[in-house]
């Protein structure tokens, strides 16, 4: 990642403080989780950061307001579940201002990325991201996920953000493929949420997660659709 480095150095001089600071955590981050990412799909990780930082003055997408905390709260903790998605379908439930679907989608360009969100105000940022970095890969529906029917199934499903377990799987089931899994990030271990689950037998697996310059709990919950 050393290139890279390099390159956000030279930043622009309005926010290249900033800049460098969240390129090199971003850099040393993706260091840390080894996931095999190239400096391209450094570059527009960044490139990412930058839209969502010029577009959160206007429009509040996030609390996280600096760049360089938005490297460890949203980038690389939406990369960290990474190895345990299956492509090539993926959608991403809630997605709010893009996250994980247009982090995803930057890190995997051969997977099909469908971020979905009830909110239009946030994603008509998301749209203007997809566009803006040219990411062929990604695409957008507004629509409650109780409404969506898609023409084809998901291989993963995954939320950030959306309700609790029980809703999830309740309303994504039917949008997996017989393989598919959906994936629920949660902070601390969800214990209320899992005692609730009418079948506690869709959870396959609860597995702690290490974000790096993150320091709080991160759990991904999978379950399986039957």
């Amino acid at each position: 990642m050393a290139v890279f480095a390099k390159r956000i150095n030279k930043d622009r001089k309005g926010d290249s403080r900033q800049g460098q600071n969240a390129g090199q955590r971003l850099a040393h981050g993706l260091e840390k989780l080894d996931l095999g990412l190239d400096d391209g799909v450094a570059a527009r990780l960044m490139d990412y950061v930058q839209l969502l930082t010029k577009w959160n003055r206007v429009y509040n997408l996030t609390s996280v307001r600096k760049p360089q905390d938005m490297v460890a709260r949203h980038i690389l903790d939406s990369l960290v579940v990474l190895p345990y998605l299956e492509g090539p379908r993926l959608l991403d439930i809630g997605t709010g201002a893009g996250l994980p679907g247009m982090v995803l989608a930057i890190a995997r360009p051969d997977w099909e990325v469908v971020m979905l969100d009830s909110s239009n105000k946030k994603l008509r940022f998301v749209r203007q991201a997809v566009a803006e970095l040219g990411l062929d890969n990604a695409s957008v529906e507004h629509v409650r996920l109780e409404d969506y029917r898609p023409a084809q199934p998901f291989d993963s499903l995954i939320s950030r953000a959306f309700s609790s377990l029980q809703e999830l799987h309740e309303q994504g089931r039917r949008l997996c493929t017989p393989a598919g899994r959906i994936h629920a990030m949660k902070g601390v271990y969800p214990v209320a949420e899992m005692e609730v689950l009418t079948d506690p037998d869709v959870v396959e697996d609860v597995l702690p997660l290490r974000v790096p310059g993150l320091d709080a709990e991160r759990h991904l919950v999978i379950m399986k659709p039957d």
